[in-house]
């Protein structure tokens, strides 16, 4: 019998944070197997598998070897997470039901004459941060606190056209020392259940109310937002550049859109998702001569909603109307995107963008993170990224987010990675 060791470090710890797994005590050449599962949403097993052989010392080290076979290849310290797959055909969920409850991995490693196993734990929110529901003055959020003592850096955090709030983010978020604020503004109770009309101000307020009630320092409020709400992060900080720290885009749209999958269908997917003084922002689909929505509802699901996108951007003029005046923004940004993106095209978006700031001579630092065959769902490292169609949470249309699990598992540790260096600089601000 060998006396092999199954071992797991840091056990417990963030997310984001990788973690060394490690098999030693095998016999040089020895072939074993590595499983894990993963209870996840509450209910749901997800699990990967991959087979491995010892090197001459006898180690498996998942940070410097690469499996034989399984359910991902090359050398991934975190590819037993990544390329987990639910039970549940369709399943999507991948945290535990509250943001504040940690998610537990078993992994086990069958040798020829025994398993093993060890534990890996993943939390969101570190020890010490605080959860609060934030229903005052119209809004609807939730309020993430540090653990650390204050004053502490601010970042609104917005959802895109799924609606609801981004819990996930804001507890890590806090987990790093920010005050994050989850803002929903459809889709969550007291709200309208679709985008259609939503007013800008509603935001303006919640800016107004996270300063007036936190006093974050040195007043550094930055804005996160992913798909719609990178659109809707950029937008904003052009028309209110003064309250604005920092832009965190991702996924985002160069252009207004219209409501889209998640209009209200008596106003129309093609009616207006913004206003601003009680009048509809200008959005591409309007008067466009080029703009059909064929190539994402023709033919057998999943859609790719980017093909109907792109059809709207070949009118010019149109997009010169609708366009996101990001020149006005008097913040650094930082926009996450991927060339495989299915739901609307991010990588040529971003390019727009980052062309109109140029050409303005843009004072502020422009960070861009663009992931080769990556897909539309950056979410943060060492989650799994293997579900890739789902049905839309507003309209119900069968998509597909683009990419692949290894790409989408790299445009995740990297955007991630990214954004924390990001707003570090920004909070240190230009002069230094």
């Amino acid at each position: 019998m060998t006396h092999a060791q199954l071992t797991v470090l840091p056990v417990d710890d963030l997310i984001d944070v990788s973690r060394t797994i490690r098999v030693t005590g095998l016999a040089p050449g020895q072939a074993i197997r590595l499983r894990s599962k993963t209870v996840r949403g509450g209910n749901t097993t997800w699990q990967s598998q991959a087979d491995f052989v010892a090197n001459q010392e006898g180690v498996v080290d998942l940070s410097q070897q690469a499996p034989i076979a399984g359910s991902y290849q090359g050398v991934e310290p975190m590819g037993l997470i990544w390329s987990q797959e639910p039970e549940t055909e369709g399943e999507r969920e991948v945290f535990a039901p509250s943001v504040l409850d940690a998610v537990e991995t078993s992994i086990e490693a069958e040798i020829a004459d025994q398993t093993l196993q060890a534990i890996l734990v993943q939390r969101l929110a570190a020890a010490g941060v605080q959860r609060l529901d934030v229903r005052e003055q119209g809004l609807v959020g939730t309020l993430f606190i540090p653990a650390t003592p204050g004053p502490h850096p601010a970042i609104m955090i917005l959802n895109g056209s799924g609606g609801g709030m981004n819990e996930s983010r804001a507890a890590l978020y806090a987990s790093h020392g920010y005050l994050a604020f989850a803002l929903a503004y459809f889709k969550a109770p007291g709200l309208s259940p679709y985008i259609s009309n939503t007013p800008l101000e509603y935001f303006k307020k919640g800016l107004d109310w996270l300063r007036a009630t936190y006093q974050p320092l040195n007043n550094f409020v930055a804005l996160n937002g992913q798909s719609r709400g990178g659109e809707l992060v950029l937008l904003l900080a052009s028309i209110y550049p003064e309250d604005v720290s920092a832009v965190v885009a991702y996924v985002p749209g160069a252009v207004v859109h219209s409501g889209q999958n998640a209009a209200d269908p008596a106003v129309g997917r093609e009616g207006p998702a913004w206003l601003l003084n009680g009048e509809p922002i200008t959005h591409v689909w309007a008067h466009n001569k080029t703009a059909t929505w064929a190539p994402f509802d023709e033919g057998p699901a999943p859609h790719r909603h980017d093909l109907a996108i792109l059809t709207a951007l070949q009118d010019p003029e149109a997009v010169a109307r609708a366009r996101i005046r990001v020149e006005c923004i008097q913040a650094p940004i930082i926009l996450l995107s991927a060339t495989d993106d299915g739901s609307w095209p991010s990588s040529l978006y971003s390019q727009m963008i980052v062309d109109w700031l140029e050409q303005h001579d843009f004072a502020y630092e422009v960070c861009w993170v663009d992931t080769p065959d990556a897909g539309h769902s950056i979410v943060f490292p060492y989650i799994p990224t293997t579900q890739l169609i789902y049905a839309h949470p507003v309209s119900g249309r069968v998509s597909t987010s683009g990419g692949r699990s290894e790409t989408n598992a790299q445009s995740d540790e990297r955007s991630w990675n990214a954004i924390k260096a990001f707003l570090h600089r920004a909070q240190r601000g230009p002069s230094e």
